[in-house]
């Protein structure tokens, strides 16, 4: 029997996936082609990855390591166009599956690769990557630009100390720094290009001023009420940009700053009733997710299941003591609302009026930004971000 050695089984793959995401048209450029030939993945992976598991107890996480695997399924692992995770809080080992929240992640292959050709990297620019994670979009840009236009940033330590092993073990060495990246980098900019790998509910205004007229920043965004999307911005002069969200359903984790807090207590079933026009199903829909969370930003969700009890949404800002409780009765939805502001009357507002002007899709959005203010424009309608 003929085998084949790990390194060579690598090269393959590697060839392999680039052909894959040049089909998808995710890979739209020769350079960024050499890279993913070139970048080793499975280095970035560490030893550990958590393979996702769906059980009646809600989300679960099997760990998959390199020991337990051949080194071909290892190789093979890597090459796939899927998220590994990487790293979890607040893991509780049993039965071979870990409850857990992930908190890094090595990103599917297309996304990484699609989001490097939206920022449209042009030679000897300077970049700025905000969350280096597993470093394999890192090594990426440095295989496109050379170690010396790269910068990148890590919040966790941990994470940070892996990457920064990663890409040296793997060749490359641009200027690696942990800490808070949305704080960005002072003493490596001016920068031409600013990409993140987490998500924001605003720009961080530290991007902006380390940015020149034509700058373009990449950066997913995610609201409490979990509404996502990819914004790409062009920096037009001090603390000044406009942009668009681009196509596709696009979601990274939080920035730890911009995360929510915890609902630490729900309120009480009171407040004035109505029939509702729209169900907490809104709350399911990709759309409807993005659209409350512009018309309420400071707001969360939750969904409560009682064994003895219907099951109820609630939408809670807790900042201004504001909620909406919403209830099924028969095949009717009904609200209670109470506190200054409306949530739900806010939230069915901005769902309507997206419908109105004929359901967009969601790079119609515009985002522009001064020095007072972000705001998110759709036709004549508009909505502040909340400033963080």
């Amino acid at each position: 029997m003929t085998t084949t050695a790990p390194g060579d089984l690598a090269t393959r793959l590697r060839r392999r996936l680039a052909d894959e995401l040049q089909a998808g048209g995710y890979l739209r450029s020769e350079p960024r082609r050499r890279a993913v030939e070139r970048v080793p993945r499975e280095m970035f992976l560490g030893d550990q990855v958590y393979r996702r598991a769906d059980t009646p107890q809600g989300t679960l996480w099997e760990p998959l390591t390199q020991a337990g695997l051949s080194p071909t399924a290892w190789i093979e692992l890597a090459y796939q166009d899927a998220t590994w995770v990487t790293q979890l809080d607040g893991a509780s080992y049993g039965r071979g599956i870990i409850q857990g929240a992930p908190t890094s992640s090595s990103t599917l292959p297309g996304l990484v690769v699609r989001m490097l050709e939206d920022l449209d990297v042009r030679d000897e620019h300077n970049v700025l990557e905000v969350g280096t994670g597993s470093g394999y979009s890192t090594a990426l840009l440095c295989e496109r630009l050379g170690d010396s236009h790269v910068t990148a940033i890590e919040v966790g330590t941990d994470v940070a100390a892996k990457a920064r092993a990663a890409l040296t073990s793997a060749g490359y060495a641009p200027a690696l720094f942990t800490g808070d990246g949305l704080g960005g980098c002072a003493d490596r900019g001016p920068f031409d290009r600013i990409i993140a790998t987490c998500s924001v509910r605003s720009v961080p205004r530290p991007w902006l001023a380390q940015a020149t007229p034509g700058t373009r920043i990449l950066t997913p965004m995610l609201s409490w009420l979990c509404g996502a999307g990819l914004l790409a911005l062009e920096v037009t002069g001090t603390g000044t940009a406009h942009g668009h969200f681009l196509p596709g359903t696009v979601s990274f984790m939080p920035a730890r700053p911009h995360a929510a807090p915890p609902l630490t207590r729900f309120p009480p079933r009171e407040g004035e009733s109505r029939a509702a026009v729209h169900g907490a199903g809104l709350l399911d829909d990709w759309m409807g997710c993005f659209l409350a969370g512009l018309a309420a930003p400071w707001a969360q969700h939750a969904r409560l299941l009682g064994n003895e009890t219907p099951a109820a949404d609630v939408v809670v800002d807790q900042a201004s003591h504001s909620y909406a409780w919403l209830g099924r009765e028969s095949t009717d939805w009904t609200v209670c609302q109470h506190g200054p502001a409306r949530l739900w009357d806010q939230i069915e507002h901005a769902y309507d009026t997206w419908r109105h002007v004929g359901q967009p899709p969601q790079e119609k959005f515009t985002l522009q930004i001064t020095p007072r203010a972000q705001t998110v424009h759709l036709d004549a309608q508009s909505w502040a971000l909340p400033a963080t």
